[in-house]
């Protein structure tokens, strides 16, 4: 992506907004900064949301325009924090795409009767956190009690969205999906103000550390390697060339039964000297996987 050419879309003239103009160059400049700092890629179609999300930081930081708000997002590593964090999409549930979770249980058993030790699962794109604690809710249930051999890493680019992970709190209509049983075996209820919320019990919390982790770093900050890798519906936001380098990563990270877990719109049929498909979106290293 050439990000300092013009495409024939922005052409026109500029679209103005109610509160504060947006014009065709100032929403390049949004696009370059976010692909530039996060590997995520606006299509002409996001523009609208851009606009209706970071309108909201102009205002917190007084901006008197989105140029004016641009810069600062330039000069300042906080204010870029937020921007990305305005910018990331966190679409997520409970056990979404609840094959993952059956065919991770299954393969925990199988490592466990092999060789039991310690397993570990990185959930590289954690979003509010009902990705990890579906992971420890399965970790518990593939080992039938509540303190399994088992270390989940959970790691986002965006802080807010990790903060609210950290915190394991979700109103009712988040855990609707949840079986009673997963409900009450693993969740607190709480009335805070009389509104129905369901906390993450200690329990699952032990199992799951988290950190902020931008997947386009040079370096990640993970030592030894993974029994499992989640890193689903997030590489559809970057190019092509950054989706092949972070999948290319992962590979040596990936013990030579591990698994990798990926999106169902996604796909590795373009690295198949590092990965066979197992089904359904999840792979195994070809061999022993070298960066």
């Amino acid at each position: 992506m050439n990000a300092r050419v013009m495409p024939s879309w922005a052409a026109g003239a500029s679209l103005q907004r109610d509160e504060f103009p947006f014009s065709d160059e100032e929403f390049e400049r949004v696009r370059l900064l976010i692909h530039q700092h996060a590997g995520i890629v606006l299509t002409p179609s996001k523009r609208d949301m851009a606009y209706g999300r970071l309108v909201r930081r102009l205002r917190a930081c007084g901006a008197l325009s989105f140029g004016d708000y641009l810069g600062r997002v330039g000069r300042d590593g906080a204010e870029r924090e937020r921007f990305i964090n305005a910018l990331t999409t966190n679409l997520t549930s409970f056990f979404r795409e609840g094959h993952h979770f059956d065919a991770l249980g299954v393969h925990m058993k199988a490592l466990a009767q092999a060789s039991p030790r310690r397993l570990r699962i990185w959930c590289a794109a954690a979003s509010t956190g009902e990705e990890p604690y579906s992971l420890a809710i399965t970790a518990c249930e593939a080992f039938a009690r509540l303190d399994p051999p088992v270390e989940i890493i959970a790691s986002d680019i965006d802080t807010d969205a990790l903060a609210q992970c950290v915190r394991g709190q979700y109103p009712a209509e988040k855990t609707e999906g949840l079986a009673n049983g997963r409900l009450q075996r693993h969740f607190v209820r709480r009335e805070p103000g009389g509104e129905v919320q369901y906390e993450v019990r200690p329990e699952l919390r032990r199992l799951v550390s988290f950190r902020r982790i931008n997947l386009l770093d040079r370096s990640w900050p993970l030592s030894g390697a993974f029994d499992a890798i989640f890193c689903r519906n997030v590489m559809i936001y970057f190019d092509k060339p950054a989706r092949q380098l972070i999948a290319r990563r992962f590979a040596p990270l990936l013990l030579p039964q591990g698994r990798l877990y990926i999106g169902h719109s996604e796909s590795l049929a373009d690295l198949a000297d590092l990965y066979r498909p197992l089904g359904r979106t999840v792979y195994e290293p070809v061999g022993a996987c070298r960066a």
